[in-house]
């Protein structure tokens, strides 16, 4: 009896680690910009790859640009395109760049659960590089939405930079 149990445990735990893996193998996504790894570590520097490629997190406080207010547009640090606007970041006081909307179209977001709750990751719309998560604690006064990015998924262009 003991024996059916635990084979019939087996199988159910196996049957489930080959479904959720054919549905990651079919939600794999081909990004506009898309390079081989080797291209990706040659391009970033190893914080970056770490944070838009293996989806790390950079250690609060550390990035230049979460004290950054000056006006302009933050562009993913892989493939330069426009994720979102000085005009919408905020302190949030959690130690990474916060922002309270994204620059529609330019994001596109997953659920994660590497943390072991659901979380709602960010990515680059044209390269797929991990930039953050959002969270339902932001501003109340605008979207109530706080968008946590890792300033290594960043570039910043002034806006007296910008044509």
């Amino acid at each position: 009896m003991l024996n059916k149990i635990a084979l019939m445990a087996l199988c159910a735990v196996t049957l489930a680690c080959n479904g959720q893996q054919k549905s990651e193998k079919e939600e794999a996504k081909v990004y506009p910009v898309t390079k081989t790894d080797a291209e990706w570590r040659a391009e970033l520097t190893e914080l970056e790859y770490y944070v838009l490629r293996q989806a790390g997190t950079e250690r609060p406080f550390t990035s230049p640009l979460n004290k950054n207010y000056e006006a302009g547009t933050y562009v993913c640090a892989a493939c330069g395109t426009p994720v979102f606007k000085s005009e919408h970041k905020f302190d949030s006081g959690t130690g990474w760049p916060s922002f309270d909307r994204e620059i529609e179209g330019n994001v596109e977001y997953s659920t994660d659960y590497k943390i072991g709750y659901a979380r709602t990751e960010e990515h680059c719309a044209t390269c797929g590089g991990h930039l953050g998560h959002v969270f339902n604690d932001g501003p109340s006064d605008t979207t109530g939405k706080r968008h946590c990015i890792n300033g290594a998924a960043l570039n910043f262009i002034p806006e007296k930079g910008q044509n």
